[in-house]
């Protein structure tokens, strides 16, 4: 995508989250509100991985809409999100729709990072990455796609250590989890 007022949807992005996306997305730049907005998705996506009941919200079938936009409207101020953010997270509320914020929120960070003349590497580790790993591999990312990298940091115990890094079409997996299974195969012959 280019750093142009078009943002169309690429394949994707035509899921519900995308659209979802995109309507959040083209507000923010109208309302020339990306950085708040993007602050205010990062801090969200934050607490959705740190609180189990935020997560258990979101994810519930039984939690009803109205409980829902109760409770997002409580925290909203909380977690420090703008206007904006928390009015979106409450239609997604009203609408049943709250199981696609992860969804939602990654699809914003690339459309951000698009309108920054970014790409976005989705970086995956089995622990938190401090800032100055994600600066390191930033670094290194800008050297091998020849533009800024933002990161998309996701925890994942199940790859017990290193790495895993999605570039566009591009997968470095450097997992201790895949040397393990490549180490079972060649000893089974």
């Amino acid at each position: 995508m280019e750093n142009s007022g078009d943002h169309s949807l690429s394949a994707g992005q035509a899921s519900l989250a995308g659209r979802y996306a995109s309507a959040l997305f083209g507000l923010a730049r109208d309302e020339k509100q990306i950085d708040s907005v993007s602050k205010s998705l990062e801090s969200l996506s934050q607490a959705l991985a740190e609180s189990a009941d935020l997560k258990r919200l979101v994810s519930s079938p039984l939690v009803t809409r109205a409980d829902a936009g109760k409770v997002i409207a409580t925290i909203a101020p909380t977690l420090g999100l703008d206007k904006l953010t928390a009015n979106f997270i409450g239609v997604l509320a009203h609408n049943g729709r709250l199981r696609e914020l992860p969804k939602v929120i990654a699809a914003i960070r690339a459309l951000a990072a698009a309108h920054r003349g970014e790409t976005t590497a989705q970086v995956t580790s089995a622990h938190p990455l401090d800032d100055d790993q994600v600066a390191a591999l930033r670094a290194q990312l800008k050297a091998r796609a020849g533009r800024d990298v933002a990161i998309e940091r996701i925890v994942d115990p199940a790859i017990l250590g290193g790495i895993i890094v999605r570039l566009g079409s591009q997968m470095i997996d450097a997992s201790i989890r895949t040397r393990l299974n490549t180490l079972a195969q060649a000893m089974r012959g």
